[in-house]
């Protein structure tokens, strides 16, 4: 048999899912183990929104749509994105899509040509160098180190740029670092974007989750120049907890979202008439369980940051957005864990996970070596024991070797 496309075999397994699925199988096999892998709120969706998807059934608005997205539902996400972000965005242009993960896909699917250059700054969110990758592209990483909170300067961004540079992703606030970048620090990467004349991608999923009363500033927001470079990607999962509800969307020049929706006509089709019914009650309807969620989360890393601070050999930065926290673990490199030579995240994680019966995801596959992604996107309760699992875990384990 003649061999399958070179850029399928290419492509890499999502660490993360790998991990919960791991997990999962444990979890079922009666192993008491306490994931913190996978960046799912543990909320239910609010009840406005899941009558609102019985209703549509009902309704029978069951039948195709547009490829992408319903008029009601683009005025919605234009309405949300002025409410929220003082943006003005017609409905031509939004590009509604299969998840937001999706909607980077396809982003990335009008933009790039095979051999172009796409700048991912790292740590990095595991999907976006395999997405280029898939389109074609050719993955650039630039690190941004925990001493520089883990975010991309002008200067390191200007230095990986060539002629055959034609996009950057930027993930703000960051998975997996939670690290939420200024308005300064926006404007200031701007103008390289701008004078360098770069798309950006502008993954903003995580955008409602910020914490301190601290200011979320969206790229777009800066400018005309930069607006009409700036691809914005969001959609319904985080914020309102409708992960499997599989939503999300693109907004940007009317010519980009043609030329997307046109690519969307002829792969999957429209998303979901359901979740789209539902996802116009989230857009447009009160925000009081989103507020309510935030809180909660805020909460949590407050208290998953401080106990973490406290452990011998661990630490981490206190970040800023989203729910999960970069765990600094470079001084138990070398050192001999119940049996194990620790020499990588990853060898942290696979002996953290069958001794001490946790399950987080190492940073390898963020770019970010000698880290472990923790999410916060579950109970007080499970953050407590998962606490204490970690300190008893290093306490002894460590102790074990003597």
């Amino acid at each position: 048999m003649k061999p399958i496309s070179a850029i399928a075999s290419n492509v890499q397994a999502s660490t993360t899912l790998a991990l919960d699925s791991l997990y999962k199988e444990m979890k079922a096999s009666g192993i008491d183990v306490i994931g913190f892998a996978a960046g799912e709120p543990d909320f239910a969706t609010p009840e406005h929104i899941k009558y609102a998807a019985m209703e549509s059934v009902v309704n029978n608005k069951t039948k195709y749509t547009p490829a992408s997205g319903t008029l009601e539902l683009k005025k919605a996400v234009c309405q949300r994105l002025k409410e929220d972000l003082d943006l003005d965005y017609a409905p031509n242009q939004i590009v509604c899509s299969s998840g937001a993960k999706h909607c980077v896909y396809v982003a990335l699917r009008t933009l790039v040509n095979p051999g172009d250059e796409v700048i991912v700054p790292a740590p990095y969110w595991v999907s976006y160098v395999e997405l280029v990758k898939m389109v074609g592209g050719i993955p650039v990483t630039v690190t941004a180190t925990e001493e520089e909170d883990f975010k991309l300067t002008p200067e390191k961004l200007q230095s990986v740029i060539t002629p055959n540079t034609k996009a950057i992703i930027l993930n703000n606030p960051s998975n997996p670092t939670g690290m939420l970048y200024t308005r300064r620090e926006l404007e200031a990467l701007a103008q390289v974007m701008v004078d360098n004349d770069l798309y950006v991608i502008s993954d903003e999923i995580y955008y409602k989750l910020v914490y301190d009363g601290r200011e979320f500033v969206s790229l777009a927001s800066l400018g005309e120049e930069i607006k009409k470079r700036t691809l914005i990607i969001n959609g319904v999962s985080k914020s309102y907890a409708m992960t499997g509800w599989r939503l999300g969307y693109l907004a940007c020049e009317s010519s980009i979202a043609k030329a997307a929706s046109n690519y969307l006509s002829h792969s999957t089709g429209n998303p979901s008439s359901i979740s789209q019914a539902a996802s116009v009650v989230a857009l447009r309807e009160s925000q009081e369980t989103v507020e309510q969620m935030r809180q909660a989360f805020e909460a949590r890393r407050n208290y998953m940051v401080e106990r973490m601070n406290a452990i011998e050999g661990v630490s981490c930065l206190k970040p800023e957005g989203a729910f999960y926290v970069m765990m600094n673990i470079k001084k138990l490199i070398g050192k001999t864990i119940y049996g194990r030579v620790i020499n990588s995240s990853d060898d942290f994680s696979d002996v953290f996970l069958k001794e001490g019966l946790v399950c987080i995801v190492p940073c390898s596959g963020f770019g970010m070596e000698g880290f472990l992604r923790w999410s916060y996107a579950t109970s007080m309760e499970n953050i407590k024991e998962g606490m204490d699992r970690l300190e008893r875990f290093l306490a002894e384990g460590l102790a074990e070797e003597g």
